[in-house]
């Protein structure tokens, strides 16, 4: 013991005390549980409950046993400091831990002790008291001094754990429990997190068994028939209650949480569930890492519904049988629309044929669904556009298409290569390549200014009747307005 300097006394128990001490040559704090019975042999020690299980268990979760010393038949447990205990946590706070908090805690709690049963060891002690903690962030299960081998032969004592988190079998002394009283007392401990209130505060046994009933109801003998067995051993009787919801006990407990209590604290034991069937419910189910298929399938999904809402904000929006189809961009002189006249705008094909009649030019598809349409135009004609030139940015002159000679002003060129248009939203789909430039009839009576007759809108495959009092089809250019 010369190797540590002992501080002051954290904590005094039944079978020993704890100091706090540090270590000379590394300035390290330990805690160090010295033992108040005298051990006169090494094998005496070394079949201590405690050492045996310590030896066996190494988990994040557990607390950690450094070092073993005996020295003048004293022996002392090298542990491992934290901070404090989660009764002094909970005792030291002004408000409630958020949901959030105590499902970190108590995630932390059956993983320590899920380990325990995992590798033959069950607690027999467990309470706040016994978990330390280092904050919120950190909880460790301590205190094996009860632990007991779950192979060991019963019977065992009845007379374990703090009378609060004892499981209803042991209070009904039962000699032939497992594993399964733990889970009793993390129910009880999970509760109290959200209260900071035990939830059964018994002042003996028989009042212990009292508050359970008032809170869980009377056990059914058909659901816990050993249950009654057990009772009718040492003449007692249940009291009759109806269940008290446990939502209305523990108002800040979430759903999940309140089934998590009531799985953890039913009356048979059979039918809790185990440490780690609890860590699989819903209850801890939170940010949990998905599978790389998952996030594909989730990411799909949510694009669809991007696209959805996406396409039931846009106004005239190109119907969906059109996307996958090539459409030519047919910029067009300022139109003299008259009543008898109609507009159509024809779709393009590989094998289109430009007819030329002395006024009319029409653009005709090789198909025959396609009826014959009347264009009204200006004095001059309209200039067809090549996709070919469109995408290399060729300049355009009046030799391309059906004009021959003159070059066309700057803003006629841009607005024949241009995919951005005024007024029009840039996020558009890739598959709609082309936009039309056509005259608004409208605004042929409102302006002589010839750049703002342009109504810019995604093409449309049918035929559309343009008169004074209806504008072709397409949203008005705001922004040139």
């Amino acid at each position: 013991m010369n190797r540590y300097i002992t501080f002051n006394q954290l904590g005094d128990g039944t079978y020993g005390s704890v100091l706090l001490a540090q270590k000379v040559d590394t300035g390290e704090k330990v805690a160090i549980k010295r033992m108040k019975k005298k051990y006169y042999s090494w094998e005496e020690a070394m079949n201590l409950r405690e050492v045996k299980s310590l030896k066996k268990l190494n988990h994040a979760n557990l607390i950690k046993l450094k070092e073993v010393i005996r020295e003048n038949d004293t022996l002392y447990f090298v542990f491992e400091y934290m901070k404090e205990n989660m009764y002094q946590l909970m005792k030291n706070r002004d408000k409630l831990f958020p949901e959030p908090v105590v499902r970190n805690m108590m995630y932390q709690v059956l993983q320590g002790l899920a380990f325990m049963h995992r590798h033959g060891f069950f607690h027999r002690d467990m309470k706040p008291e016994n978990l330390l903690c280092c904050g919120t962030e950190l909880v460790k299960i301590a205190d094996f001094g009860l632990a007991r081998e779950i192979r060991s032969r019963p019977p065992f004592t009845d007379y374990v754990s703090t009378r609060w988190y004892r499981a209803p079998e042991v209070l009904l002394h039962s000699t032939n429990y497992n594993s399964q009283i733990d889970l009793w007392a993390v129910g009880c401990i999970t509760a109290e997190l959200y209260t900071f209130t035990p939830l059964f505060p018994g002042n003996s046994e028989i009042d212990q068994i009292f508050k359970i009933c008032s809170i869980m109801g009377t056990p059914d003998k058909r659901d816990w028939y050993e249950g009654f067995q057990l009772a009718s051993a040492i003449n007692f009787t249940f009291p009759q209650f109806r269940k008290t919801p446990l939502y209305s006990v523990i108002p800040n407990a979430g759903e999940n949480g309140v089934i998590l209590m009531e799985a953890l604290l039913n009356w048979n034991p059979s039918k809790r569930p185990t440490a780690q069937q609890a860590l699989r419910m819903p209850y801890f189910q939170v940010g949990q890492k998905i599978s790389d298929n998952e996030a594909r399938n989730i990411n799909r999904l949510n694009a669809r519904k991007q696209q959805n809402a996406m396409a039931q904000s846009q106004i005239g929006r190109v119907p969906s049988i059109y996307l996958n189809q090539n459409f030519s961009i047919i910029p067009s002189q300022p139109l003299e629309v008259k009543s008898s006249s109609r507009i159509f705008l024809q779709q393009s094909n590989q094998n289109e044929n430009v007819i030329h009649n002395q006024n009319n030019p029409v653009v005709n598809r090789t198909s025959s669904t396609l009826q014959n349409e009347i264009i009204t135009k200006s004095d001059k004609p309209e200039i067809i556009v090549n996709k070919q030139d469109m995408k290399e940015n060729k300049p355009m002159t009046e030799g391309s298409g059906l004009f021959g000679g003159q070059k066309l002003s700057a803003k006629q060129h841009y607005l024949s290569i241009a995919r951005y248009v005024v007024g029009r939203s840039t996020s558009t789909n890739k598959s709609r390549e082309f936009f039309v430039l056509k005259p608004n009839p409208i605004l042929l009576h409102q302006t002589t200014n010839q750049d703002n007759l342009y109504d810019k809108s995604f093409l449309r495959s049918s035929a559309i009747t343009a008169d004074k009092t209806q504008t072709a089809v397409g949203r008005t250019d705001w922004a040139a307005k």
